[in-house]
């Protein structure tokens, strides 16, 4: 299958952080990625990013779904709901029913559409495992979504390879470069133009020692814990202040 024009919707996930930073300043990610390895195939693909961190399930369908509509996209990819799931209020059949009014929207104009099923919390985090039935749920959800309008989704439920650290931001919440490379790698296959070598583990990085945890879960509890905690209490979210990277199509550099 051959796109000419991509576009991108979702949280912080989509918006690449933590990635490489590119010329523009913001970060790359795994559609930025996505998108590089697409224009091998067709060069004169064009790509938008509207993806913000922060961003909850339905907020993305509310504000991006119908911008994206509004580009006239052929494919477009929506990763949204790990946040969601954070929150108290949680409530899984509002989130999955917006996930299926914007799904709709998106098949109604004419484009493919590319979901996520999110991995499981508990296999890396005892304290994320709290929320590990409300995204097992949610990818449930998805499944079904997807299947009704004919979707691709790309799953990374119960994937072992995840589960090295290598993968993963200091803040333990979003991936780190190779992270976003393996997340792209996966999407690639899952459209149907790349292979399944991505869902090999990697020889495991030797564990850290006792003392270097400790140090370890003190640092990411100052230095990403307690700031995510104070914006929650304040009402506020990290994507407040941020705009979209590339709200226009335009050609891949």
């Amino acid at each position: 299958m051959t796109w000419s024009r991509f576009v991108a919707l979702g949280d912080s996930f989509t918006e690449g952080l933590m990635d490489e930073v590119g010329p523009d300043g913001r970060h790359r990610g795994w559609a930025d990625r996505t998108a590089d390895a697409l224009v091998e195939i067709n060069p004169a693909l064009t790509y938008a990013n509207l993806a913000v961190r922060g961003r909850l399930l339905p907020q993305v369908i509310a504000e991006q779904v119908p911008a994206a509509v509004a580009l006239k996209p052929d494919l477009v990819s929506l990763a949204a709901g790990v946040n969601d799931t954070l929150r108290r209020s949680y409530d899984l059949d509002a989130s999955m029913t917006a996930l299926d009014n914007g799904v709709r929207e998106l098949r109604r104009s004419g484009a493919d559409v590319l979901l996520f099923a999110f991995g499981d919390p508990s296999r890396r985090s005892a304290v994320m495992s709290s929320v590990r039935d409300r995204i097992a749920r949610a990818n449930a959800a998805t499944h079904a979504i997807a299947d009704h309008y004919g979707c691709v989704v790309v799953d990374f439920w119960g994937r072992a390879v995840f589960d090295d650290d290598v993968f993963w931001d200091d803040d333990r919440l979003h991936l780190s470069p190779q992270g976003h490379a393996l997340a792209s790698a996966a999407a690639l296959e899952a459209l149907g133009v790349g292979d399944d070598r991505w869902r090999t583990p990697r020889e495991p990085t030797p564990a850290p020692g006792a003392a270097a945890r400790l140090a370890g879960h003190a640092r990411w509890a100052k230095n990403h814990f307690a700031p995510w905690l104070t914006r929650r209490l304040q009402g506020r979210s990290s994507g407040d202040d941020v705009t979209p990277k590339r709200p226009t199509l335009r050609p891949v550099d």
